[in-house]
């Protein structure tokens, strides 16, 4: 489940400008290239696809779908940044080598709004009118599951973090690549977590509290399914649906049941309003897992203290030990005036491994690029070293991290850490 990352080549920042969002009916990229692209005629062909660019020099492009505004948005920034910073620095180190002549990336990010019928459509956008040679998917399990069937529809890679649903990766695409986490490794690294603590402290009653959507669903059933292999008993498994506010019922039941712990998956808005209803309740478990919820600033600006020691899982932080993740934290830092969030560096390596792709293929063929990225074995500068199983999915570390006075902290695995986990959480009124 763990591994490590090699470096590309070390870059330099050369800037982007980014633009204003259209309708769905005809959306304009949220980021421009920097210069003007030439026409392309929409089309609908399923053969090889129009993306043949020649030329000298002539950008190549890649396509990024990414949600920046709705429920997903403070989840798709990072992932846009760290595309924005890969492909500055790959330009500034003079671009990427196709068949000897050096070529800049120009990218195509669209915004989503957070909408599975918009992903599609605009990662269609992308092949007819933007010409992509590369799919860069955004953020949230039920956008990429919308998607990525698109990717082999079009015949272009598709390669996508910000998610970590496992079952798409059962399907059979073969355009489909994601070098992040996934729920089996999630599930096995909480309770590997839980059970670094000696053993008359472990909270050994669990509740699961499971969003209805295939991801949430999903996170859920292994849950209860790894959980005697592991000492725990789940004790409640209860089901809501995507925007509910009031999860009194419940907190109730998982209160009556003795829950000493909870995990759960929820969306930003849905996973701070099951909080502050939790502290409402007086419903105190001695753990609390929420991955995708928590993962970003936004949590601890909008809970304060009552969001600290919540875990999650959202694939990468900044403090992570691996050889170019200071330069890239800088660089965010700089250019953004902030520190880089859990997405950012494994879109970064996303970019690094598709010029890694076209400069073995010394071609923007989707079928050769396809073959490239499958044959990958890459140590990335930011998330250490990456291949990819048969089925699409990454071989990388499992990283877990938690709030902690505010601010988020590394604590799994500890090699990595830059805290040790907080354990066990105190009741919300002692905060």
């Amino acid at each position: 489940m763990r591994g490590s990352l090699r470096a590309l080549a070390s870059f330099v920042a050369i800037g982007m400008l980014a633009a204003g969002l259209l309708a769905a009916c005809s959306p304009q990229p949220a980021t421009k290239p920097s210069a003007p692209a030439p026409a392309a005629a929409a089309t609908t062909a399923r053969a090889a696809p129009p993306h043949a660019q020649s030329g000298a020099g002539e950008p190549i492009r890649l396509g990024a779908v990414v949600p920046l505004t709705g429920r997903y948005a403070s989840i798709g920034a990072p992932v846009r940044n760290g595309y924005e910073l890969a492909i500055e620095d790959v330009n500034a180190a003079g671009g990427v080598n196709v068949g000897g002549v050096r070529r800049p990336l120009e990218l195509r990010l669209y915004d989503d709004e957070s909408d599975p019928t918009k992903t599609v459509q605009r990662l269609e956008t992308l092949y007819a009118q933007d010409r992509v040679v590369v799919y860069m998917g955004g953020a949230g399990s039920d956008l990429h599951a919308a998607g990525a069937a698109i990717g082999d529809k079009n015949r272009i890679p598709y390669l996508g973090v910000g998610f970590a649903l496992y079952e798409i990766h059962q399907r059979g695409l073969r355009y489909l690549f994601s070098p992040f986490v996934k729920s089996p490794g999630i599930v096995q690294a909480t309770y590997e977590l839980l059970n670094s603590l000696p053993e008359a402290q472990r909270p050994r009653r669990v509740a699961l509290f499971a969003e209805k959507t295939d991801w949430g669903l999903e996170m859920a059933r292994l849950y209860a399914e790894q959980a005697p292999r592991y000492g725990y008993q789940i004790v409640a498994n209860e089901e809501y649906a995507v925007g509910t506010r009031d999860f009194s019922d419940l907190i109730q039941r998982a209160k009556a049941a003795g829950a000493e712990a909870v995990m759960a998956n929820p969306n930003p808005p849905d996973g701070m309003a099951l909080v502050k209803q939790m502290k409402e309740l007086d419903f105190n478990p001695r753990f609390l897992h929420l991955s995708r919820a928590a993962d970003g600033q936004v949590w601890a600006d909008n809970l304060g203290r009552d969001g600290d020691y919540v875990v999650t899982s959202p694939g990468w932080h900044h403090a992570a030990k691996f050889p170019g993740v200071a330069e890239l934290t800088a660089k965010h830092l700089a250019k953004y005036g902030k520190l880089p969030e859990g997405a950012t560096g494994p879109a970064y390596a996303i970019v690094q491994v598709v010029v890694d792709a076209i400069e073995r293929a010394g071609s923007l063929d989707g079928e050769r690029l396809r073959q490239a990225i499958a044959e990958t074995n890459l140590q990335t500068s930011v998330v250490g070293p990456i291949r990819f199983n048969p089925d699409g999915t990454g071989v990388m570390e499992y990283l877990l991290l938690q709030w902690q006075n505010g601010k988020n902290e590394l604590i799994w695995p500890p090699e990595h850490a830059s805290a040790p986990f907080a354990y066990p959480a105190p009741p919300f009124a002692q905060r």
